[in-house]
């Protein structure tokens, strides 16, 4: 729970105190006249891990002992390693100084050093996590142990067995120490079937990952009331009337949640762009069931066979979706651009719409390919001429975003097909044509629109920032990529975003245009949220936000809500007063809630991927390594698919990896190097873990 401004006064005035004191001294000392209400603000501060009361009631503040706030990241036999709150490296933690702490526990740290490194020192745990499990059940030494994909290192053995849990099944189970403190021991609570399904696989991930998948019955009730109710007079009063307009969205043909409508027009000086979002905050209020239920979710999560949306049905899919011919209240975008691709103006209002068409990325693409049937032309026909405005407005703006040095990174996103059943049967790149980049511009237009908008009017907002990238990570991707023949002076130092994209343009279509890319992409600070505007990096972009899709990532949602304010005639004074504390806290957890999500999106599509190349064990196979190892390396196939080489399946050889981008074999002169082109035979895959073993199709010959 957020601090109250109380409790951060206590909590700073303790941190200038490097030593323990009394509680009797302390509330002397600040001239404490509520002395339970005190009492109760220093419970607060203990639950969250900002104070330390020992049992003689002596307070020691964490901050001012140097001591550290982290989580219990993954446990051993014998040790575990915590994160620190903020970043940095792990810390390991003797098992004798880790209080039988558990992966997900929150805990205070103090950090040591000797001759062998540093290590650290549970000092409490102020907060406990899930103590749950997921792995798989297997048979070791006469004893059934639970084999976890995650946080555990060690396997653990299943004491109970009460809901039946059998060799092969993923199941959840409850993890605690044994009697003696020695060991770990678990019970299971939930059977989701095999393992070595894909389907399965991702039922568990979600759990493992701790994402909120089941709404509650008033949240359920809410939406559903909000929906039922429909747009009503009182709801379209005062708001600007474009249901006239020729404005119609375009998405994925199975996309339901439509957030997004545009519409372009060519004027004497530039062109108007409209981008019309659905005003997903008109309905959900702040600090309401849906409001917080969103908040904990942070954002949707895109599966190959499911989404589990932010929002409840009636909400994503129903009154907040723009389906065509209904009418849909929006907060729209207002810009126009000049020749050049310059924003010359731009403006936000309440609206009404009613999306003339259901547009279909694939379709609209072969309208501007002219592939397209007389049907879709004819399914199109009302919005031709904004289609043809927004095709010339998109390559100004492509153009200016060249011009200004945007980043573009080779997309390496899988395309899962499923079966009736769930199994994966096919596999291969996700294609994105004009269609898609051209609401991709749109969409970043609106965006910086938005927080230029805040930033002028210094608002509390979330703003979608991208920092430089660290020089230590680039100087160590240019040395890669030097190994590939790619000449990476200009990424030295503090390169422009420029710099990046022309190294990127050089590549282009080459064989190792992919491993470029994504050796470039790791070097790259992660995206996040933050309540300051310190731009972004990739877009070469000032002043950036995430405004266009509030009904799957709620820092858009609270931005929106922002915007209202202003548009309300609320002063910056009034708006600061209300949001500036529960942005810090959006911020916070939309940034951790969206790493959420993206590891467990990558995990399951891992999954997906072994179980289709399951169908495939003994073929053989074109591809390029893309990733070495000292264990190894990784060949990426153009199915997208990617697998293991370990060093055993090698020919024999002594082996020596340079630390970077090569294996070499000392006896046989064999080399193995990123880039590499080679032929692989799938020799095994593990479903549960999503891993894919290859190894070599003629391995004297390599």
């Amino acid at each position: 729970m957020p601090l109250t401004e109380q409790q951060k006064f206590i909590r700073d005035e303790l941190s200038r105190k490097s030593k323990p004191a009394k509680t009797e001294k302390i509330i002397k000392e600040l001239g404490v006249t509520d002395i339970p209400d005190f009492i109760r603000d220093l419970s607060a501060l203990e639950r969250e891990g900002e104070i330390l009361i020992s049992k003689k009631n002596n307070v020691q503040s964490v901050k001012g002992s140097g001591f550290l706030k982290a989580k219990i990241v993954s446990v051993s036999r014998g040790f575990c390693f915590a994160k620190p709150d903020g970043g940095g490296e792990d810390v390991f933690i003797p098992s004798g100084d880790a209080m039988n702490a558990l992966p997900g526990d929150c805990v205070v740290i103090s950090v040591s050093s000797d001759e062998k490194g540093f290590f650290g020192r549970v000092r409490s745990i102020f907060n406990y996590g899930g103590r749950t499990a997921v792995g798989t059940v297997k048979k070791f030494r006469g004893k059934t142990m639970l084999y976890a994909e995650q946080f555990y290192q060690t396997p653990i053995e299943i004491t109970k067995n009460k809901i039946d849990a059998r060799e092969g099944e993923k199941i959840m189970a409850k993890v605690k120490f044994s009697p003696d403190g020695k060991n770990l021991i678990c019970t299971p609570i939930k059977i989701y079937g095999e393992a070595e399904c894909a389907k399965v696989c991702a039922d568990a991930i979600i759990d493992a990952m701790g994402i909120p998948h089941e709404f509650s019955e008033d949240v359920l009730a809410e939406a559903k009331r909000i929906n039922d109710s429909g747009v009503t007079a009182d709801d379209v009063e005062g708001r600007l009337d474009l249901r006239h307009e020729n404005i119609f969205t375009i998405d994925g043909a199975d996309a339901k949640d439509l957030d997004d409508a545009i519409f372009v027009r060519r004027i004497d000086d530039g062109f108007e762009l409209s981008v019309h979002i659905a005003d997903v905050s008109h309905y959900v209020k702040d600090e309401s069931p849906l409001d917080l239920e969103a908040l904990k979710r942070g954002t949707s999560v895109y599966f190959a066979d499911r989404v589990i949306p932010m929002y409840p049905k009636d909400i994503s899919n129903g009154i907040c979706s723009l389906n065509a011919n209904t009418d849909k209240l929006t907060f729209s975008a207002f810009m126009k651009f000049d020749f050049s691709g310059n924003m010359t103006d731009y403006k936000f209002k309440k609206a009404v719409i009613n999306s003339k068409v259901r547009g279909v990325y694939s379709e609209v693409n072969a309208i501007l390919d002219g592939t397209a049937s007389d049907e879709i032309r004819e399914k199109y026909s009302c919005v031709s001429n904004v289609l043809n405005d927004a095709l010339e407005l998109y390559r100004i703006l492509d153009d200016s975003a060249n011009r200004r040095g945007t980043v573009h990174f080779s997309s390496t996103e899988s395309q899962f097909v499923l079966d009736e059943n769930g199994v994966c049967t096919g596999l291969r790149e996700r294609e994105s044509g004009t269609a898609e980049k051209m609401i991709e511009q749109f969409m970043i237009a609106a965006n910086r629109a938005a927080a230029t908008l805040a930033k002028k009017s210094k608002i509390p907002f979330i703003y979608r920032v991208h920092e430089s990238p660290d020089p230590e990570s680039l100087q160590r991707a240019a040395m890669l990529l030097r190994v590939v023949g790619v000449d990476a002076r200009k990424i030295n130092g503090n390169p422009k975003p420029a710099d990046i994209d022309r190294i990127l343009s050089d590549v282009s279509g080459k064989p190792y245009e992919e491993i470029v890319s994504n050796v470039l992409l790791r070097a790259m600070a992660k995206a996040r949220y933050d309540t300051e505007p310190l731009g972004h990096y990739g877009l070469a972009l000032i002043d950036y936000c995430h405004f266009t899709s509030p009904i799957r990532r709620y820092p858009d949602t609270f931005i929106h809500r922002m915007l209202s304010q202003l548009a309300e005639g609320k002063t910056q004074y009034e708006i600061t007063k209300e949001f500036y504390g529960k942005a810090l806290d959006a911020s916070a957890l939309s940034s951790e809630y969206e790493v959420r999500a993206v590891n467990a999106e990558r995990r399951t599509e891992d999954c997906y991927m072994a179980e289709y190349m399951s169908h495939f064990i003994g073929d053989e196979f074109d591809g390029t390594i893309s990733h070495v190892t000292e264990n190894g390396f990784f060949v990426r196939l153009q199915n997208s698919a990617e697998g293991m080489v370990h060093l055993d399946d090698l020919p024999h050889d002594e082996y020596e990896y340079d630390g970077l981008a090569s294996l070499r074999g000392r006896l046989g002169n064999r080399i193995y190097r990123v880039g590499d082109s080679i032929k692989i035979i799938v020799a095994s895959v593990r479903i549960s873990v999503g891993r894919v073993q290859f190894s070599l199709a003629c391995p004297e010959g390599n």
